[in-house]
Formats: structure tokens, C-alpha cells, sequence
């Protein structure tokens, strides 16, 4: 079995691998894309983002998964604007630029009061408005650490090569403060269980999540230019919904993440050879 090391000095990918600010949908393929495709980094293990209503995967990279996420230390939390991953609740395709992804297939049945700016586009957390899609990504470490800015906080000086493991919620985002959930609600608050630092809340009523062998994620990364870490993820296929004005309530009030920013996206890996089975 293969193992990709994680070093310290690899901490450097780690900040900007899944928020930092390229493979394609199959149907907006460019000239670039497909050069892309016949230049894959088969060398490298399993890449993440996918479609996980997609079971195919040809990499063999078996690395060992890491646990569920409450036997773990929650070390970042951030967000990317629309969707990295395709899903069952997810599948309306913006395009294939680092500001693409997916969007929420109920994106376009919200209301003019939903999609009412409460900030008038001067709220504290940019790069997202009423109407966008976000994919928020609960990262998860067995370091010995405490939650901290960027991915760099997922290892330690005595723990560098973690298990990583990432829970993943896409949203669509509304002015709806009265029925839409609280991200405050879902963000850390010094909040410990077992011994472990934990996000306050995941939403569980999305459906059962898929989970998976990949990569961290982010736009420096491609289907020619891969991800050299191993994370389990665990992404749940439906949208749920989350007020515009807690996003910048969390801004506002300071994160332990210093976190003011929705980020771009990793096209889609379609490439069989760049995907893992699921099982």
C-alpha cells in the first residue's frame, strides 16, 4: 500500500490547498481542459473534488481512512463560492473558471426577498451574495492541536503526517434570517466533546454522506496539477439552506480561523484514473 507524506514543510501547500483563491465538467470542455486530460498526474493519489453519484474510480492509492470526525480535532473551517463537488442537490454547472463549480438546483426558484442584499454588497464576509451556492469544508486532524488559521494549523512540529478528514455541506445562501440556518450555529465557539476540539454543529439532515479517498482541494490544483495529501472525505449529497447575515455575523465577530472570505474552486476531476473507488 501506498502513503503520501505529509511533512511540515509541506505546510505551505496545506494553506492554500483547499482555499486557495483547475479538470472540467465533461460538458465545457476547452482547449486547455483537454490538453489537460491527456497530461493527468497519474503519479499522484486519488484527487478530490468529484461526482459523488459516481462510484468509478481507477487509482490505486489505498491510504488508510481516518476516523469519524468526533474521534478528531477540528483545525479549520472554510468556505468556496458554489459548489467543488457534484451531487444529487448540486448539479447545475456554472462554468470552468476558478469561480465555477456547481450551484444548488434551487438556486434560481428563490424569491426577490431571498435574494435581497440585507448589506447591500458591504457585509464582512466577501465573495458571496443572496442566490450563491457555497460548499463549507469542516477540516479535521489527529494532531494534538488547537483550531487555527489556514491548513497549516492541521499539523504540529511533533505531528506531521495527520490523518485528514474533511466534512463537507454545500448551501445556498438566502436573506432569510427567520427560516435559513445560523453558520454561527455551525462554526466553533471553544466548543470541546470527548477531549476534542469540535464544530458547534454539521448539519444531519442532508442525506447519508459519501465518503471517500481524495485530495485537499482549492484552484492551484488540476487535473495535470495534482494534490499531493490524503484526506478522507465525507460530503453529504443535498443542499441546505444558510442566512447571508450570520455568514458575516461569523466574519464580524472575529473567527479563530480569520476566515472574511468565501474562496475559489477546483474544477471537477473526472478522469478515472484520478479518482478512487467508492465502495
Amino acid at each position: 500500500m501506498r502513503s503520501l507524506y505529509i511533512s511540515l514543510a509541506a505546510s505551505s501547500i496545506l494553506l492554500s490547498a483547499c482555499s486557495g483563491d483547475k479538470a472540467s465538467d465533461t460538458s465545457a470542455m476547452t482547449d486547455a481542459t483537454k490538453a489537460e486530460a491527456t497530461n493527468l498526474c497519474t503519479d499522484m493519489g486519488p484527487q478530490t473534488p468529484r461526482d459523488i453519484s459516481s462510484l468509478t474510480g481507477t487509482n490505486p492509492v489505498m491510504f488508510k481512512m481516518a476516523p469519524a470526525s468526533t474521534e478528531l480535532n477540528l483545525c479549520n473551517i472554510h468556505t468556496h463560492t458554489n459548489a467543488e463537488h457534484k451531487g444529487p442537490g448540486f448539479s447545475v454547472f456554472i462554468n470552468n473558471s476558478d469561480s465555477g463549480g456547481y450551484a444548488c438546483n434551487d438556486s434560481k426558484d428563490l424569491t426577490a426577498e431571498e435574494l435581497t442584499d440585507p448589506m447591500d454588497g458591504k457585509g464582512a464576509y466577501k465573495g458571496v451574495k443572496p442566490g450563491d451556492t457555497i460548499e463549507v469544508h469542516w477540516v479535521h486532524t489527529s494532531c494534538d492541536i488547537t483550531p487555527g488559521e489556514g491548513l497549516g494549523s492541521c499539523l504540529s512540529d511533533t505531528c506531521t503526517d495527520p490523518l485528514l478528514r474533511v466534512e463537507a455541506q454545500v448551501f445556498l445562501v438566502v436573506n432569510d434570517p427567520e427560516n435559513a440556518l445560523d453558520f454561527t450555529e455551525m462554526a466553533y465557539g471553544q466548543t470541546m466533546r470527548n477531549g476534542k476540539h469540535q464544530p458547534k454543529m454539521i448539519p444531519s439532515n442532508t442525506g447519508d454522506p459519501v465518503v471517500f479517498r481524495g485530495s485537499t482541494t482549492g484552484p492551484s490544483y488540476d487535473q495535470s496539477t495534482c494534490s499531493p495529501l490524503n484526506v478522507t472525505w465525507s460530503v453529504r449529497p443535498n443542499c441546505a439552506r444558510v442566512d447571508i447575515g450570520s455568514l458575516h455575523r461569523w466574519a464580524e465577530q472575529g473567527n479563530v480561523f480569520n476566515e472574511t472570505k468565501s474562496h475559489g474552486v477546483r474544477q471537477l476531476v473526472t478522469a478515472p484514473e484520478l479518482l478512487s473507488p467508492i465502495q
